[in-house]
This record gives structure tokens, C-alpha cells and sequence, in this order.
């Protein structure tokens, strides 16, 4: 497997960083949380990801929001969704660069996301027998997600 390189140089000495790789879940829904919590405080990010988790909050779809439906309330926009499952497995993520950061020194109570984003991963191909002889595929997509956390002062 290729080594994965970040997408953008940082000082180590301020910044904290974490990867997941071959992450199961859906490529749309990683990019629009990805979108929807980039920059913002990593406290923020956390709340907003266990809200979305407990179906409080929507993540509002705006590059994939064909035949997805409205949410109610002034969000701005008016496609979105509570994808879960990615939910989760960003929270795993976000909560390994905190943990990154607290072994560095660094002070986590003023942490931000400065940089996140998701790249295409490995697509796990499986097929499932059928009838008469044929074979329908099932295949699994995967993601893999960068964080990057920046000390703000």
C-alpha cells in the first residue's frame, strides 16, 4: 500500500494531525461533514458531530443534494441529511488528533481545525451468488480522512 502523504505542509511545533485510513463509509457523506466542520473550533466540531449523531443538528448536502430531503428550521439551505454512521468514525478521528495534540503539549482547549478533507480509498469487491449461474457485485467504498489541528491564540 502507498504511503499517504498530507495534503499540506504545517509547523509541527503548533499543529497536530491524524489520519483514518480505509475508513467504511459512504465518500458523499464524508465530504460534506468534512465541509460543514472545516475551520471551525475543535469543541464546536465535537458538539456538532454528537448532535448530528442524536439526529439534533442536520449536515446540509450541498454538492450531493439531489432527491435529498428538507430539513426544517433557517439553516441556509435547504438540503440535508444525518449520516451516522460517518458521524461517528469522523468523531474517532477528530478525538485521535486530540489525543495527538494533549502528547505534544499543546493546549486543546484552543485547538481548530485548520485543514480536513477526504480522498477516494480502496473499493473492497465482493460478488454474491445468484440464480442460474450468475453474480451480483457488492461492493464496499472506502474513504481516507485527514485532520490537521492548529493551535489559535
Amino acid at each position: 500500500m502507498a504511503k499517504l502523504k498530507y495534503k499540506i505542509q504545517t509547523n509541527p511545533e503548533k499543529t497536530a494531525r491524524a489520519m483514518g485510513r480505509n475508513v467504511p463509509i459512504s465518500r458523499k457523506h464524508a465530504r460534506e461533514i468534512c465541509r460543514a466542520i472545516n475551520g471551525m473550533k475543535l469543541d464546536e466540531a465535537i458538539k456538532f458531530l454528537e448532535d448530528v449523531i442524536e439526529m439534533k443538528r442536520p449536515v446540509l448536502f450541498k454538492r450531493h443534494c439531489k432527491k435529498v430531503g428538507h430539513r426544517k428550521g433557517k439553516l441556509g439551505w435547504h438540503a440535508g441529511r444525518y449520516p451516522i454512521k460517518a458521524s461517528r468514525e469522523i468523531l474517532k478521528i477528530l478525538n485521535y488528533a486530540r489525543a495527538n495534540a494533549e502528547y505534544k503539549g499543546l493546549n486543546t482547549e484552543k485547538l481548530r481545525i485548520k485543514h480536513i478533507s477526504t480522498n477516494k480509498g480502496i473499493t473492497i469487491k465482493r460478488y454474491m451468488p445468484r440464480a442460474f449461474g450468475r453474480a451480483t457485485p457488492k461492493f464496499q467504498e472506502t474513504v481516507h480522512i485527514q485532520v490537521i489541528l492548529e493551535e489559535f491564540h
